[in-house]
């Protein structure tokens, strides 16, 4: 006997949280954000890295202003068109396995029933109670329950590569604003360096700390290692400046 209520049903006496078939969602949710904020992250590091490249090799404040200003707008439109080719062709294999799925359904829905209830005896029900929300799935929506339950996915709502490169392209911005606008804007030349420095740490530091927050990971070692790759790529990135900017006629 099964019976229904607004966030939970009930099979076998066994209460069965709405929650566990809209996992993909909340996921596909805090996959934009991480894309975010990694935006951002790749933004602040590789115009830092850039910015002091230049600063190095003893460009003034107008150099690494234009430096800062073609990493930001290249790297901005590299990450869209990235973000966009892989999107879309996430999307196309989305689409190609729903429709194989849809095909699927139609041809044999006994063996399909079979299989989703194969797939949640997997995730530790009883056969018996798997049988029977295999069953309740498919009466209510066939595809939506093979969709979730084999391909981790929903039918009807698919990521929009336009969106997604939208997106990238202003995270990147965002990001590669913080390093170019402290290098510039700061009004004493001998303090650009270590106010960059500075700004690109604590920047790194917070997106580190969101992003381990995202994935649920400890706060301190993604923050370490933002800290770290960030203060790795500006000091070799300088160094390089300083060694060949020397050999290059002015």
């Amino acid at each position: 006997m099964t019976k229904k209520t607004p966030d939970a049903f009930t099979i076998e006496g066994q209460i069965i949280s709405s929650e566990e078939f809209q996992k993909s969602s909340m996921a596909h949710k805090l996959n934009w954000l991480r894309a975010g904020v990694l935006g951002a992250n790749d933004g602040i590091v590789s115009t830092a890295g850039l910015i002091f490249g230049v600063a190095g090799a003893g460009a003034n404040q107008n150099g690494i202003f234009i430096a800062g200003v073609a990493a930001l707008v290249a790297g901005s439109i590299s990450m869209a068109g990235g973000e966009y080719t892989s999107v879309s062709a996430q999307k196309d294999s989305e689409i190609a396995a729903i429709a194989k799925e849809r095909k699927e359904l139609k041809e044999n829905p006994e063996g399909e029933l079979r299989e989703l209830a194969w797939f949640y005896e997997q995730k530790g029900m009883s056969p018996k109670l798997a049988k029977a929300v295999a069953e309740e799935l498919t009466a209510k929506d066939a595809l939506k329950a093979h969709a979730e339950a084999e391909l981790g996915i929903a039918h009807d709502e698919h990521v929009s590569p336009t969106a997604a490169a939208i997106s990238s392209f202003f995270a990147f911005a965002a990001g590669s604003l913080l390093p170019l606008l402290t290098a510039t804007a700061t009004p004493w030349a001998d303090l650009r360096i270590p106010f960059t420095v500075t700004a690109v740490i604590v920047s790194l530091g917070l997106t580190g700390y969101v992003a381990a927050q995202i994935g649920g990971a400890k706060p301190m070692r993604a923050i370490i290692r933002n800290v770290f790759v960030s203060l790795l790529t500006m000091g070799v990135t300088y160094g390089i400046g300083m060694l060949v900017g020397g050999g290059i006629p002015a």
